[in-house]
């Protein structure tokens, strides 16, 4: 998730120190919550499909695995 910070950061930073506009920084927040949104369903998508031996080498139980994965790709 640090990825999409440091996206959020070089965007500003084009600026050269000038601040985004309201309708800019609106933007670049929805742009952000929706990279955020897609990242939480690929790895929940990714970590539904692990096999037991996979997800021992996390330390995360099959329990655990399928809780998470259900979550709706909005909740963090």
């Amino acid at each position: 998730m640090a990825h999409l910070h440091q996206t959020q950061v070089q965007a500003t930073g084009f600026l050269d120190g000038r601040s985004l506009t309201p309708i800019a920084s609106v933007a670049l927040k929805v742009v952000v919550a929706i990279a955020k949104w897609e990242f939480n369903h690929r790895t929940r998508t990714r970590l539904k499909h692990l096999d037991d031996h996979m997800l021992r080498d996390i330390g995360v139980t099959r329990d655990l695995a399928d809780r998470e994965a259900t979550r709706p790709f909005w909740q963090g």
